[in-house]
């Protein structure tokens, strides 16, 4: 199955699941996360959750709950991001921001609320597997969400402005604030395939170059793509002086980057179908091609 067909075949139920919690009734609070959790983004994390599912045979609707969870995280961040303390981002996907759209109080407490949420999410893991695998997948979310991931490595971007940072401190950087996420969303679904450690391996090794694409691509669409085909005005990482692969590396050595990522992905994936030869990698791989700079056009955040 290639990627559209699945997001055809898996959003409808993978929107149900993310809707679930919410009252028919909704408090100004829920109104304020569901905005955001409306805002028009790809559901590329969740999405690979499911596809490593799909990737190894088993039911993707038992990936929901860890897929539900790093939507919810991914959301909360993005609207703190966009707060005026962080990026002071009036417009994402084309929309306003949580705190221009409600105000700065509330957009707080939306994204703390989706934050717990999406522990709360994992807990219905328990309904297809053991406790102890729900437990191992809340430490992970929480590790690539907290200190040693996500806000990490979004504190490190902030104390790194107005420095130089050489390309093994960029990529250590990013591995953190964005990669991390990542890496959780297709670990998990490694996981709960229930593969050997070699196999968590090249799984986790693909993740974390398909994070550094992912990273590259974002930058260089801030150098290469209109404010509408992004989805937001380009403000953000230019004004606030901070590292990028195109500032570092220039635009041609940014793009080249992006295509050695990708690469390496790909053998990762070569490796895997070596491992597995009845596994399904080419919808992983419609997700590598996803990172090509003419895709993905209308929101760089997924």
């Amino acid at each position: 199955m290639h990627l559209q067909a699945f997001m055809k075949e898996e959003l409808p139920s993978l929107r149900e699941a993310l809707l679930a919690p919410f009252h028919s009734q909704m408090t100004k609070l829920e109104e304020a996360m569901l905005y955001s959790l409306n805002g028009g983004g790809k559901s590329l994390r969740p999405l690979l959750v499911l596809a490593v599912l799909k990737t190894f045979g088993y039911p993707t609707h038992k990936g929901y709950p860890a897929a539900c969870a790093v939507e919810y995280l991914h959301t909360y961040s993005l609207i703190h991001d966009d707060l005026p303390a962080m990026d002071n981002d009036d417009y994402r996907r084309g929309k306003l921001t949580n705190h221009k759209q409600f105000d700065e109080a509330t957009a707080i407490l939306a994204g703390d609320a989706l934050q717990t949420l999406a522990f709360f999410a994992l807990t219905k893991l328990t309904d297809d597997y053991p406790a102890q695998l729900g437990l191992q997948l809340v430490g992970l979310l929480a590790q690539a969400s907290g200190k040693e991931g996500m806000v990490e490595g979004q504190m490190q971007d902030m104390l790194s402005e107005h420095e130089n940072l050489q390309l093994d401190q960029l990529k250590a950087l990013h591995a953190k604030k964005t990669g991390a996420l990542l890496h959780f969303a297709i670990v998990s679904g490694g996981l709960l395939s229930q593969v050997d450690e070699e196999t968590m391996a090249i799984l986790s090794t693909f993740a974390k170059h398909y994070g550094i694409g992912y990273q590259i691509q974002n930058d260089l669409q801030e150098v290469l793509w209109t404010d509408e085909e992004r989805g937001k005005k380009s403000k953000g990482d230019a004004s606030h002086e901070k590292n990028t692969y195109p500032s570092l590396l220039g635009t041609p050595g940014a793009l080249e980057a992006l295509e050695k990522e990708r690469g390496a992905c790909l053998t990762q994936l070569c490796r895997l179908k070596e491992k597995h030869p009845t596994c399904q990698i080419e919808l992983l791989q419609d997700f590598v091609a996803y990172l090509q700079m003419d895709h993905g056009k209308g929101g760089q955040d997924g």
